[in-house]
């Protein structure tokens, strides 16, 4: 009869975790085709246009240090249950038709999304340690998938809906609240009693890990691809020839093709010895699709190279939250890597968007920034060599208080 209640209750963590993980991408990959309405409605510039996925990043990079520290104190489901209801309050206010309520909504959203994405690593390290792989595939699947559907439909919707783009951004709301409602009978677990230890940055054992820099600079070097991909690729296709809808559903289509790779690799990844491997299968296909783009103007090659990029990034998205499990010996310590990697990752990939804005407006050419892609490619396949060996990063400070979801 326990025996049944238990795996009653993992059914419906792992539902829950679905869910929290189809929120953690759309509110922000449905804004990129929706750019320029924003963008002529208000009367900003490209530049600005950016912040509405740089301010989420920033965000991310100012909470993920934070969000372990609030799973410790609240417990993990009652800390992730915060995080879902502070992005549903985001998502509606920024619904609203105005300057203020669109910014202040866009960084209530990246905090909502801080906190899942930092605990949920932890959360499926502690509940399922033999299936991380799989488990990781699956989250990273739903919120890659949802990611994907997120940037395809929000042109579609802003032009049916008589609300235009902040209907089209405030829909995301209604999934938010299933997310709230499922996961309601995680935050009924007890927590117990911890003692929270001070920050102490400069003394930190994670900080001093060469290991964790390089997990935390692959963390951000994708994340930089991935933010910046979703914002302007949409622009850029644009440039090509292509009219808005269009340029969306590829933006959508980059993600779709991808799925694939984003389950398959955190599987692959749990089997093997060292990841280094798809390190270097991601880095070439990458490459190969960036230059190809650089010399390429018809749209059968445009969408080669678009499939290209698209396996890259899903493979690559999956594997870095891979990584965080699997280079931990522990959940606390898969939370402490996982808000070292994403608040400093985060950082590093926060000036993404809002850079190439100004450089476009600059240069009035994406040639700039396909440069820069190319850059950083080169810099996430040095950092994730490094990441892929078979090794775990040091005992933290909080390994010595035990934890409870």
């Amino acid at each position: 009869m326990e025996r049944n209640q238990a795996i009653h209750k993992k059914k419906w963590l792992v539902i829950g975790i679905i869910l929290v993980a189809l929120n953690l991408r759309p509110s922000i990959t449905s804004v990129g085709p929706l750019i320029s309405s924003i963008r002529e409605d208000l009367s900003i510039s490209n530049g600005v246009a950016g912040l509405l996925t740089t301010l989420p990043l920033i965000a991310f990079a100012v909470l993920s240090a934070l969000a372990p520290r609030l799973g410790l104190r609240v417990g993990q489901g009652q800390a992730v249950f915060i995080g879902i209801i502070i992005l549903t309050a985001g998502i509606f206010i920024r619904s609203v038709e105005w300057i203020a309520t669109l910014f202040v909504g866009t960084t209530l959203i990246g905090v909502g999304i801080a906190i899942g994405n930092v605990l949920l690593p932890g959360i499926v390290k502690e509940q399922f340690p033999d299936k991380v792989g799989l488990l990781t595939g699956i989250y990273s699947i739903s919120l890659s998938g949802f990611a994907a559907i997120g940037s395809g439909i929000s042109f579609p919707l802003a032009e049916r809906l008589s609300s235009g783009w902040q209907g089209s951004l405030g829909v995301w709301g209604l999934l938010a609240l299933a997310a709230i409602i499922v996961w309601i009978p995680q935050t009924r677990i007890k927590k117990k009693p911890v003692k929270i230890p001070k920050i102490d940055i400069k003394n930190s054992p994670m900080m001093r890990s060469k290991l964790a820099w390089q997990v935390t600079i692959f963390m951000g070097t994708q994340s930089f691809m991935f933010y910046c991909l979703i914002t302007w690729l949409p622009e850029i296709m644009q440039s090509r020839g292509m009219d808005p809808a269009t340029a969306g559903w590829m933006l959508s289509f980059m993600q779709i093709v991808g799925l694939p790779a984003t389950f398959l690799t955190p599987v692959l990844a749990g089997r093997m010895n060292n990841q280094r491997g798809i390190v270097l299968c991601i880095g070439a296909l990458y490459l190969l699709g960036l230059t190809g783009m650089l010399g390429v103007n018809t749209v059968p090659l445009l969408t080669a190279c678009i499939v290209l990029i698209g396996v890259a990034q899903g493979a690559s998205v999956s594997l870095a939250l891979t990584l965080l499990s699997l280079r931990a010996s522990t959940a606390v310590q898969a939370a402490n890597l996982s808000g070292m990697a994403q608040s400093i990752g985060y950082s590093l990939a926060a000036i993404g968007p809002i850079l190439l804005g100004m450089l476009f407006d600059v240069t009035e050419s994406w040639t700039a920034a396909l440069i820069i892609f190319i850059g950083v490619v080169l810099i996430m396949v040095s950092a994730g060599m490094g990441a892929g060996k078979r090794q775990e990063v040091p005992d933290s400070e909080l390994l010595n208080h035990s934890t409870n979801f």
